[in-house]
């Protein structure tokens, strides 16, 4: 599979960076690979943040409205992230709202939304690995079993959210990544023990986070 995303220097400039992240994200939105799947592709606003969130795969509703975290699963997370100094409207204008898949991965027979496949995010993985690599966050918050899978190695949510952890890239940069369980309303997850207490864990080292900190009170931070 050849690359949309040519080489970006280290030392490329914030804007340089925009530039490429806004080719990407029109490579994106031409993007046909998976059969299977429903488009068209969703992503965020198209911006340079320190903060970059990666979530599983948008619904039926992101699809239709081509906003990430728009119904359901997005009014839980928000109203998390609002409890910790930004709103929704504030996040969509400062955070780089990622996922693993990028269309609607379409019904699963035993209910709910179907996962994507394993050929389906290897394919769709160039997507996000590419605002990965042009972002270079220094905080990087995964939402679910299956965004969390592709930073790190784990078992069960209860060994990872509530802990701070490193990233390191492949091409020499680190980052932070702070695990959040999914916000779907299908999952009791966060509604029972220990998992709400290891969300509240987690949402106050997003809180504490310097990364977070400086984005909540500086909104030129964000390259757009």
């Amino acid at each position: 599979m050849s690359s949309s995303l040519p080489p970006v220097p280290a030392a490329a400039t914030p804007a340089d960076r925009l530039v490429a992240l806004t080719r990407l994200h029109h490579a994106l939105e031409d993007c046909r690979r998976c059969p299977a799947m429903f488009g068209p592709s969703v992503h965020s606003a198209t911006l340079i943040s320190p903060v970059m969130l990666v979530g599983q795969a948008p619904g039926t509703r992101e699809i239709e409205q081509g906003l990430p975290f728009c119904w359901t699963a997005g009014k839980t997370l928000f109203r998390w992230l609002g409890s910790i100094g930004m709103d929704e409207p504030v996040c969509r204008e400062r955070l780089l709202i990622s996922a693993v898949c990028r269309c609607f991965p379409g019904k699963n027979p035993k209910g709910g939304d179907r996962v994507p496949d394993g050929e389906e995010i290897v394919r769709c993985a160039e997507w996000w690995r590419g605002e990965l690599a042009l972002l270079r966050p220094r905080l990087i918050i995964p939402v679910g079993k299956l965004a969390i899978a592709q930073l790190m190695d784990f078992k069960r949510l209860n060994e990872v959210v509530g802990q701070q952890w490193r990233y390191r890239d492949p091409a020499g940069w680190e980052a932070d990544m702070i695990p959040l369980p999914h916000s779907s309303g299908a999952s009791t997850w966060f509604k029972m023990e220990p998992g709400k207490t290891l969300l509240a864990e987690a949402l106050a080292l997003i809180e504490a986070h310097p990364a977070w900190r400086a984005l909540r009170a500086d909104h030129s931070l964000v390259v757009k």
